[in-house]
């Protein structure tokens, strides 16, 4: 009896490099002493830099939890809590949060917060309250891979990318907008809205206020929604500081029913385990719509309880923003540092948890089949995951997205050496004058064994069930 066309088709994305990178991992993981020589995970957004911060304030503030002796009182009553509109402190402690993420220059009404599974149910969730199947969002590239899976797989909704390339530093412009707007358009597809991740997955920047303000002013003469994706917001560790679409909506005339907001608390606080994710939209219809549908994803009243009590501590959230920043700050300079110490840049960004790494002058040639050529020698020989910009819908091929953060200082040093090591051999065999393949004009090239152009070259989107380097577990 065969399954749903719904479960069965094939907008998961699953078979994305992106993904394939996490397998290869999965795999053979590194460890620094039971695996020394395995993979590095670096294709994982997470923030492990500041957990000793909440773990101090849970050992001082044991109330706070229902599995301890301070807490025991609250058990009852927490567990048997099964209101899909939240906890009430729930929401106004979060509310609170996100407006000090956003340096208190805007405020959030807690019954506007709509919960949900983590951001991937919020983007869902989102995309069934705005677009019915068939009809489009426009996202610009290159955009977080998942994006495949969260908005489409189920809500058959369509994405249509709006290129951004590396002459502006992947910025996005009005003309970008009105291009990818007119080819839907002539394709009879009803675009229903815009999709922006600010601060921006993979490249780690913010936008500016004058192209929040521009993309606004385009949403509205077009009359369809913006959604915000903000999950980076407490992430931005130097200039220019971060801007809100909230803020632009004080500053500019709009139509507000047209904007939201996703959030969760995965990335800022490190928690992607506790599924927090949130809808804040200014639009009536789209908050009852969307708590119905929180039914299918709510956020435990377990965590719910323990995150009120944690995000209500002025003084803790204070501490937490202002020293998550300060490491992020920190890491991102060693780990970029130590990139141009072997001639490899990035660009420049301000927030995140990764860095959208320039490896085109590698490349043997400059296409898809070049990247995803120096992509498997990455995971096969320096054992990195990296995750290639083809999986980003990169339209430029050699730009790689590294996480940072989602590990300690002992990690990151090796995957540096091993980095090294590897530019190292490249020059090493471009000097080299009895090699039989010379780079050319001085300039450093990859060579690539015969054994690895003899493997069929995937497409981003292909399965590699027979690939030596990555194998799907069965």
């Amino acid at each position: 009896m065969s399954l749903s066309k719904i479960a069965t088709n094939d907008m998961h994305g699953e078979n994305s490099l992106y993904f394939d990178g996490w397998k290869a991992y999965d795999e053979n993981p590194f460890h620094p002493t039971k695996n020394p020589n395995g993979v590095i995970q670096m294709g994982l957004a997470e923030n492990q830099l500041s957990f000793n911060l909440m773990e101090e304030w849970i050992l001082k503030n044991p109330k706070a939890s229902i599995c301890t002796p301070e807490g025991i009182s609250q058990f009852k009553d927490v567990a048997i809590f099964q209101d899909y509109h939240g906890l009430t402190q729930f929401r106004n402690a979060v509310a609170k949060f996100m407006a000090k993420a956003r340096g208190g220059r805007v405020k959030f009404d807690p019954d506007r917060i709509v919960m949900s599974g983590g951001a991937t149910g919020a983007d869902e969730m989102i995309m069934f309250c705005l677009a019915d199947p068939g009809e489009a969002f426009l996202v610009p590239s290159p955009y977080y891979p998942a994006f495949d899976r969260d908005l489409r797989w189920r809500t058959q909704v369509k994405i249509r990318p709006v290129e951004c390339t590396s002459a502006n530093n992947f910025q996005i412009t009005r003309e970008a907008l009105e291009a990818a707007y007119q080819k839907a358009q002539e394709e009879n597809i009803k675009v229903k809205g815009l999709i922006i991740t600010n601060p921006s997955n993979p490249l780690g920047t913010t936008l500016s206020r004058e192209t929040l303000t521009s993309l606004v002013s385009f949403i509205n003469e077009k009359n369809i929604h913006l959604v915000a994706d903000e999950i980076y917001a407490a992430t931005v560790f130097s200039s220019p500081r971060f801007v809100s679409v909230s803020e632009i909506m004080d500053e500019v005339e709009c139509n507000p029913n047209l904007i939201h907001i996703v959030y969760s608390l995965s990335k800022d606080l490190g928690l992607p385990g506790f599924r927090v994710g949130i809808v804040y939209s200014y639009n009536d219809a789209v908050v009852s719509c969307g708590r119905k549908m929180s039914s299918f994803g709510l956020v435990s009243s377990q965590t719910q309880h323990l995150l009120a009590s944690m995000l209500s501590d002025d003084e803790f959230v204070d501490n937490f923003l202002m020293e998550s920043s300060r490491r992020l700050a920190k890491r991102h300079k060693t780990f970029t540092e130590g990139l141009v110490n072997v001639n490899i840049n990035c660009l420049k960004s301000n927030a995140g948890l990764f860095v959208w790494m320039d490896l085109r002058h590698l490349l043997k040639e400059p296409t898809l089949e070049g990247e995803i050529a120096l992509w498997r020698v990455i995971i096969k020989d320096v054992k990195l995951n990296v995750s290639p910009g083809s999986s980003f819908q990169c339209s430029e091929p050699g730009w790689f997205r590294v996480c940072f953060a989602n590990m300690d200082e002992d990690t990151v040093e090796v995957a540096l050496k091993r980095i090294r090591t590897f530019v190292g051999k490249g020059q090493e065999e471009a000097e080299a004058p009895t090699k039989a393949k010379r780079w050319k004009n001085s300039t450093l090239r990859l060579s690539f064994s015969s054994r690895i152009y003899d493997e069929a070259v995937m497409s981003p989107h292909s399965p590699m069930p027979h690939s030596p380097l990555v194998r799907a577990r069965t």
